[in-house]
């Protein structure tokens, strides 16, 4: 397929006024959607990449995932603003064809980004629990700075396909050039053996491994006895915290995507002369990638859940901002109350001049 256009444009994103629902979604609520997420989690994550860098002195091999995951959040947070003026301008894309190819591979590259970051804090608790003296030597600073690094190109190799598929058509009628997303396009024979790999690698591998760790460390918990080690309670809560945030982004953003991004280009394979068909499918995935986006605005507070002195510093920085700001408010009203003052004390030092002498001068 390529990035030339070897097919007719996409129905869906040229004739607009034909579909009812899905137009709402791609012109209004999804540009709505991002543009909100940009205003709350580019703040919440500029100021994590701030605590990792300037507060926390002691790095753990959790504190360097969580690094990594905010880091992949705040790429992505950057070049949201390119879709937010995509879909404010009616689906038309001026930016040519390898920035859109670029944002649709960042798009797809973040999101597995934040699914192996997640199983490898998942994963990192299992080894530090089960294996505590093999992990010191199974998964040391340089190693785990090397692993978080095979992630990025990992990623970024799982996600080159996307640029690949991407395609700048232009509309007969109107003349506009849109920028298409692989799993809206009508031919299956790339998108549909791609999605169901990424499914595969990306989501049902880093799932069977967060509940495998999880089973597996909950039990090694159990059967030590808590006579000797009295500290398997808070290890355990601590393990339930850990496991119980990672599978609520699992249910609640990760799974849905991947149903419904499969559903929409199952159904273009299924039915590839009734266009009708698709519609339900692809609203579910519009709506499913607005919600989507959300996640990094969760991913802060997941490193809250995570890391205690993430938190513990992440909280201090908040109460510091707040403060500081409470400061600057109280010392511009002591400064305009000063001002004020100092008016009637130049009126008061000029009127002894003018005053009648004192008796028996």
């Amino acid at each position: 397929m390529g990035n030339t256009q070897f097919q007719p444009p996409e129905e869906v994103f040229c004739d607009l006024d034909t579909h009812q629902r899905l137009p709402v979604v791609l012109l209004y609520v999804m540009p709505s959607f991002f543009l909100v997420v940009l205003i709350l989690g580019l703040p919440l994550n500029l100021i994590s990449l701030w605590v990792f860098f300037q507060r926390l002195r002691r790095w753990t091999r959790s504190t360097v995932f969580l690094f990594n995951l905010t880091l992949a959040d705040t790429s992505w947070l950057l070049a949201l603003p390119f879709l937010i003026h995509y879909h404010l301008d009616h689906l038309y894309w001026r930016l040519g064809l390898p920035l859109c190819a670029t944002v649709r591979m960042l798009y797809h590259n973040y999101f597995y980004l934040s699914i192996f970051f997640v199983t490898c804090i998942s994963v990192d608790r299992y080894v530090a629990i089960v294996h505590p003296l093999r992990s010191l030597g199974l998964l040391g600073r340089r190693k785990t700075c090397v692993l978080c690094v095979a992630v990025w190109g990992a990623t970024l190799v799982l996600s080159v396909p996307v640029a690949s598929m991407s395609l700048i058509q232009t509309c007969p009628e109107s003349n506009r050039t849109i920028c298409t997303l692989y799993i809206l396009l009508s031919e299956t024979t790339e998108s549909l053996p791609y999605s169901l790999l990424c499914s595969a690698v990306g989501f049902l591998f880093p799932l069977l491994s967060i509940c495998y760790c999880g089973l597996r460390t909950i039990r090694e918990l159990r059967r030590r006895p808590r006579r000797r080690d009295p500290r398997n309670k808070q290890r355990q809560r601590r393990l339930r915290r850990v496991l119980s945030a990672a599978l609520v982004l699992f249910a609640l953003f990760y799974l849905p995507y991947h149903l419904s991004r499969n559903a929409s280009i199952v159904m273009r394979a299924v039915y590839p002369d009734r266009p009708a068909a698709w519609q339900p499918p692809d609203l579910a995935f519009c709506l499913e990638m607005c919600f989507c986006s959300l996640i990094t605005c969760v991913n802060p507070l997941f490193s809250c859940i995570i890391g205690r002195q993430f938190r513990q510093e992440f909280q201090a920085t908040f109460a510091c901002m707040f403060s500081q700001c409470a400061a600057m408010q109280v010392a511009s009203v002591s400064k305009r109350t000063r001002m004020k003052m100092r008016k009637p004390q130049r009126v008061s030092a000029v009127t002894p001049v003018c005053a009648p002498p004192a008796p028996g001068s």
